[in-house]
């Protein structure tokens, strides 16, 4: 009786877990590990995760430094890191990568807002998505004769109050990033 909504919770759990990720890629003014976090490198013929292979850090507030441990491996980075939607020529030197990240315009935070919002917005469309998908299943146990009406109605409150909790959830994650974004 439960797995409608125990099922429909689990989904929008992950529906905000895949926005919070999505978000980490999406640079700021600060530079951060996290956003070559989804960039994955050409690697003895395989796609390996850069964090796998090479070992990252935030020497200064706005570079990343990225030190290879095959140093065979520093174009195959380098190509990664051109083709990846940060933006950013890396610098090489001595077999090291470093990516300065420049100060943000004011048209550049405008369009980062606005892949925020759609981010945002997919998912709350995937969370609307999966409520309807709940209710559908509810109806179908009703029409079989598998739960009763009244046990209908409570289970049809219960994921409309998880989506509305969840929607309010992407609404603050979208706040946060949109002011992150902002700051200078």
């Amino acid at each position: 009786m439960q797995d409608a909504i125990k099922d429909s919770e689990s989904k929008m759990k992950k529906a905000l877990d895949v926005l919070k990720q999505s978000l980490t890629g999406i640079r700021t003014g600060r530079a951060t590990p996290a956003l070559i976090d989804g960039i994955t490198v050409e690697y003895y013929g395989a796609q390996t995760p850069l964090k796998q292979i090479a070992n990252i850090s935030v020497p200064e507030p706005r570079q990343i430094a990225i030190q290879p441990y095959d140093k065979s491996s520093v174009q195959s980075i380098e190509k990664a890191l051109l083709t990846s939607k940060l933006g950013i020529t890396p610098k090489v030197e001595s077999g090291m990568l470093r990516l300065f990240l420049p100060q943000l315009t004011e048209e550049r935070r405008r369009d980062l807002i606005k892949i925020v919002k759609d981010e945002a917005e997919k998912e709350k469309v995937s969370i609307r998505n999966i409520r309807r998908e709940g209710m559908e299943f509810l109806k179908k146990q009703k029409n079989d004769k598998v739960l009763t009406e009244d046990n209908v109605k409570d289970q049809e409150e219960t994921i409309q109050k998880l989506t509305d909790r969840y929607i309010v959830e992407i609404d603050k994650v979208l706040a946060a990033k949109e002011k992150e974004v902002l700051e200078v």
